[in-house]
C-alpha cells in the first residue's frame, strides 16, 4: 500500500538531537501504516548511523540509508526523494522535531483543499529564528501572491510528491541556500498553498554542538550559487511585471541586500572586487527593476543605486559606515522626509533623492486616552499622535473612517489639535494632542454613517508630511463605551464601538456586536449531515432565559432568524438555521437574547469546514471566513463555478493516476 507521507531526514553527526527527531516522526497520530520515514546517514562519525539502525529495528516504517559524506544536506535529501513512495513528502531536519498531530493535520488540509504545499506552524526552540507572518491565521487555500508564504523558503513543509516529480525537482548540491531555489520552484508551480497556524507543527532548534550547516557555512561566498539560482528560478516561471516584481523583492531583500550588509566585510576585498561584486552587479542589471527598488527601505535603495552606477568604492564605504550613518538626522522638505546620509544630494555620486526618502516608513506614535458618548450624540475620542522625527508644527490631524464590509465612501472628520506634555522631546512634539467628535447621524457629509463595520484611522499631518495609521485601542484596562442609538434622518440605528482581535478600535453601525458577558456559551458548530446547507449551533446557558434566537444578517440589513429550543433540565440548546435560500455574500451569525442588546456571540470555532447544496438546480457552498470573524462568526455563501470545480477534480484525478 502506498504511504500517505514520506518523511525525509538527512542526518550528519546529528546526535543527540536525532533521537527526538526520529521519535517525533514515529509517534505521529496519522499512524505508522500511513508513513514511511527515510533517514539518510551522510557519513556520520558520532554514532548517528548506529542510532538510526537501533531505531529502525523497533519500527518497520523507518528505512535507513548509509552513504559517504557529501558535505551538504541536498544530496541525502535527493537520495531519499529518489526512493520515496508517499503521496506527500515532508522534509524534517535531524536537529528538529514534529508536534504529534502535525502530519495528520497537514495531510487533511491538503486533501480537503486540493493544495500542493502545506506550511505547518513553526516554533522556535532555544531562540532559533522562525517565520511568523505567514502563521498569523490558518489559511485553507491561498497562494504566494496573496499571503506571506513566500517569505519562508525553508523546505520544512509538506509537498505533494507528484508536483516534485512533474518538475523533476531536486536540491542543488550547495552547502547553504540549497533549499531556497527548490522551494521557490515548488511554490511557483503549486496548485494552491495551505497554512496550518492553529497547531505547533514544527519545532526548529540549533544543535547543542553548533554544527548546523546554516551556521557553519555563513560566508557570503557560500550563498552565491544558491542566490543566483533563486533569481533564475523566478525569472523562469514568471513573466516580467508586477507579479514577478512582488516575488523578486523577497530575493532582493534577503539574498542580495541583506547579505551585503551582514556578510560582505567578512570576505577579502580582493575576492569582493574580483568575483562577488561583479556577480551581484549582474543580478541588479538583470532582475532588479525600478518598482522593486521603490518597495525597499532607504538603505537598500542606496546600495542598489550604487551597484547600478558601478560605484564600488562608495558601496564599500557605505557598508563600513552603516552603523554610524543609521543614526543621522532627517531633512523635511516639500511634504517629504529624507535621510540625511553623507551621499544625500552628492552630485558627484548621483544617487537620486528618492533613495533617501523615508516618509512612508517613519514610525507614528499615538495613544487613545478616552472614548465616550457626548450629550449631543457624538462619540468623542481624545489622545495624542505624532510622526517620529517630524516636529509637530502646522499640525492638522483627521479621523478617517473606512467601512470594512460594505461599499460606503470614506469619511473624514477633522480633529482639534492642542498642546500636550509628557511626550519624548516635549518641545518638538508640543502640538500632538487631539480631540475629535464623530456624529454618526451626520458624519457622512450630513447623512448618517452607513450600516457595517467601520475601521478607524488617524491621518496625522505636520510640516506638510502626512501619515495614516490604524487607530489602536484604549489604554490597558479600559474598555470602549456601550452602544448608543442614533436617529439621523431614518430609523433608529445602533452604533457600537468595539476592539478587534488585533487590538484596534472600530465602530459597528446598525448591526449588533456580540457581548462576552451574556449567560450564553457556544460549544459546537457543525453543518447538518442530512439537511445540506443547514448550520447547527450547540451551547449552554448559565441562567434561565425565556427565549433564544439564532440570527444571520448581511451588510445590507437582510436578516433570517430561528428560535432555539432550550432544555428544561441543563439549560443546553441546539438550533438549526437553513442557509439554502440566502443570497450570496457574507453573513454574520449571532444569538439574540431577550432584552439584550447587543446580541450574544457565536464565535468562530476551528473545525467548521465547508458545506455544499443545490438550490434551484444550481450548486452553492458556504464556509466560515476566519479572517473576518473578529467579533463573531461570519459565513460566506457562494454560487459554485461548476467549470472551475470540474477542472480541479480532473487535475486531482490526474495526480492520483500519476502517483
Amino acid at each position: 500500500m502506498q504511504p500517505r507521507v514520506s518523511v525525509i531526514v538527512p542526518a550528519y553527526n546529528a546526535m543527540p538531537e536525532l533521537t527526538d527527531c526520529i521519535t517525533s516522526a514515529m509517534e505521529q497520530t496519522i499512524g505508522l501504516d500511513q508513513l514511511e520515514i527515510i533517514a539518510v546517514n551522510d557519513g556520520s562519525t558520532d554514532g548517528t548511523g548506529k542510532e538510526l539502525d537501533r531505531l529502525a529495528a523497533t519500527c518497520t516504517a523507518l528505512r535507513v540509508i548509509h552513504q559517504e559524506n557529501s558535505g551538504n544536506a541536498a544530496v541525502p535529501r535527493n537520495v531519499a526523494l529518489d526512493v520515496a513512495r508517499g503521496e506527500y513528502v515532508f522534509f524534517l531536519d535531524s536537529d528538529d522535531y514534529l508536534g504529534p498531530d502535525a502530519l495528520r493535520r497537514m495531510v487533511a488540509m491538503a486533501d480537503e483543499n486540493d493544495t500542493d504545499i502545506v506550511l505547518g506552524k513553526m516554533v522556535s526552540v532555544g531562540g532559533r529564528a522562525v517565520p511568523t507572518a505567514v502563521f498569523k491565521t490558518t489559511q485553507p487555500r491561498t497562494d504566494i501572491f496573496s499571503s506571506a508564504a513566500y517569505r519562508t523558503l525553508g523546505c520544512w513543509k509538506l509537498f505533494r510528491r507528484s508536483l516534485l516529480e512533474r518538475l523533476n525537482l531536486r536540491f542543488p548540491p550547495f552547502r547553504n541556500t540549497e533549499d531556497k531555489p527548490f522551494t521557490a520552484a515548488a511554490y511557483l508551480n503549486a496548485n494552491g498553498v495551505s497554512v496550518v497556524a492553529d497547531y505547533d507543527c514544527y519545532y526548529h532548534r540549533d544543535r547543542a554542538n553548533g554544527n548546523n550547516l546554516t551556521l557553519t557555512a555563513q560566508n557570503l561566498s557560500h550563498r552565491m550559487q544558491g542566490s543566483r539560482m533563486c533569481f533564475e528560478t523566478v525569472a523562469r516561471y514568471l513573466e516580467p511585471g508586477p507579479r514577478r516584481d512582488q516575488i523578486m523583492r523577497r530575493h532582493v531583500e534577503w539574498e542580495l541586500c541583506g547579505p551585503l550588509w551582514w556578510l560582505l566585510l567578512r570576505e577579502s576585498e580582493q575576492d569582493v572586487r574580483e568575483s562577488i561584486y561583479p556577480e551581484i552587479r549582474d543580478w541588479v542589471e538583470n532582475w532588479v527593476t525600478d518598482p522593486i527598488i521603490a518597495m525597499l527601505e532607504s538603505r537598500d535603495r542606496v546600495l542598489l543605486h550604487l551597484l547600478r552606477a558601478d560605484r564600488f568604492d562608495e558601496l564599500m564605504t557605505v557598508i563600513r559606515n552603516a552603523k554610524e550613518d543609521a543614526g543621522r538626522g532627517h531633512v523635511v522638505e516639500g511634504g517629504r522626509v529624507y535621510w540625511q546620509h553623507p551621499l544625500f544630494r552628492d552630485t558627484a555620486v548621483g544617487v537620486p533623492d528618492s533613495a533617501f526618502d523615508v516618509t512612508g516608513r517613519l514610525p507614528v506614535r499615538h495613544r487613545v486616552e478616552s472614548v465616550g458618548w457626548q450629550k449631543d450624540g457624538a462619540l468623542r475620542l481624545s489622545g495624542h499622535a505624532y510622526i517620529e522625527n517630524v516636529a509637530s508644527s502646522d499640525p492638522a490631524t483627521e479621523l478617517v473612517l473606512r467601512c470594512y464590509d460594505a461599499d460606503h465612501p470614506e469619511v473624514r472628520v477633522p480633529a482639534r489639535v492642542h498642546a500636550v506634555a509628557g511626550l519624548p522631546d516635549d518641545e518638538r512634539y508640543a502640538n500632538a494632542g487631539f480631540v475629535v467628535d464623530i456624529a454618526p447621524a451626520t458624519a457622512a457629509a450630513g447623512a448618517p454613517l452607513g450600516r457595517g463595520r467601520w475601521n478607524l484611522f488617524l491621518d496625522i499631518r505636520a510640516q506638510g508630511v502626512s501619515r495614516v495609521v490604524r487607530l489602536k485601542s484604549l489604554e490597558a484596562g479600559r474598555t470602549p463605551p456601550q452602544s448608543i442609538v442614533t436617529t439621523g434622518t431614518g430609523k433608529p440605528t445602533t452604533v457600537t464601538p468595539y476592539v478587534t482581535k488585533w487590538g484596534n478600535l472600530s465602530l459597528n453601525v446598525g448591526r449588533e456586536v456580540p457581548r462576552d458577558d451574556t449567560p450564553c456559551r457556544v460549544t459546537k458548530l457543525a453543518w447538518h449531515r442530512s439537511r445540506k446547507g443547514t448550520l447547527t449551533v450547540t451551547g449552554t446557558l448559565a441562567e434561565r432565559v425565556d427565549a433564544l434566537r439564532l440570527r444571520v444578517e448581511n451588510a445590507t440589513g437582510d436578516r433570517r432568524e430561528v428560535t432555539a429550543p432550550i432544555s428544561g433540565t441543563d439549560g443546553g440548546f441546539s438550533v438549526e438555521l437553513p442557509l439554502r435560500t440566502l443570497r450570496p455574500g457574507r453573513w454574520t451569525v449571532t444569538l439574540s437574547l431577550p432584552g439584550a442588546s447587543p446580541a450574544a456571540a457565536v464565535p468562530y470555532l476551528a473545525g467548521l469546514g465547508r458545506t455544499h447544496w443545490f438550490h434551484l438546480a444550481r450548486p452553492y457552498t458556504a464556509r466560515p471566513v476566519k479572517e473576518a470573524s473578529e467579533t463573531t462568526l461570519v459565513v460566506e455563501v457562494r454560487a459554485v463555478d461548476v467549470r472551475a470545480a470540474v477542472r480541479r477534480r480532473l487535475r486531482r484525478a490526474a495526480r492520483k493516476v500519476r502517483g
